[in-house]
């Protein structure tokens, strides 16, 4: 059975397991390599689109984040505020926002206490010193130990992949491989007209 969500995803909870590369593609690192500073938008979809898919048991493990930038509102957003990646333990416990700790280790923190939507609609003003100053000295109220995402396969501009799904946040996260130990994910989020593209590159293993 599959349930299709309001933000046209489709969750897959059974069926054949979508194909996948296990390694890389020169020439997709290549164009990686090339555009790391960022590219149209309409061409980083293209190139997500011809990306290979994801299996769940691919994206297990702690991953470093960084934004891909495409003239997004939201480009650069996350590192001003010391986003460190992601954490995928299994498909039912997923950390899906890492920030550097005072300590700087990774700690995860609860989206739920995060103003997305004002980060999303006021992301000039989220960028100033005095906004991400107030959030560096509040962020350890914001920490948590609970898991507070999942890991799904979900049918995605016509293919399944693995996908992130938000437990508080109307918020998708789509996957596709780029390499070996990279991946390019595709924020869907409510009120986004377009995507939010970022790279995911794996820090440690399951």
């Amino acid at each position: 059975m599959a349930g299709k969500s309001e933000t046209g995803l489709r969750s897959v909870e059974r069926g054949p397991t979508p194909p996948t590369a296990a390694g890389g593609d020169p020439e997709a690192e290549r164009w990686l390599a090339e555009h790391r500073t960022g590219a149209e938008p309409g061409e980083v979809l293209a190139f997500f689109d011809g990306l290979p898919t994801v299996t769940v048991a691919e994206m297990l493990g702690r991953w470093r984040g960084s934004g891909l930038h495409t003239g997004s509102r939201l480009d650069g957003l996350l590192e001003a505020y010391g986003w460190y990646g992601k954490e995928f333990s299994g498909p039912e416990a997923v950390h899906p926002l890492l920030f550097h700790g005072r300590d700087g280790r990774p700690r995860p923190v609860d989206p739920a206490l995060i103003p997305l939507g004002l980060l999303r609609d006021y992301a000039g003003l989220a960028r100033s010193w005095p906004i991400r100053t107030a959030f560096g000295r509040l962020r350890p109220l914001v920490h948590t130990n609970q898991p507070k995402a999942r890991l799904r396969t979900v049918e995605h501009r016509g293919v399944n992949t693995a996908a992130m799904v938000y437990d508080s946040l109307p918020v998708i996260d789509v996957f596709r491989r780029v390499g070996a130990d990279v991946v390019l994910g595709a924020m869907d989020m409510r009120g986004l007209p377009e995507p939010f593209f970022f790279l995911l590159e794996r820090d440690e293993p399951a």
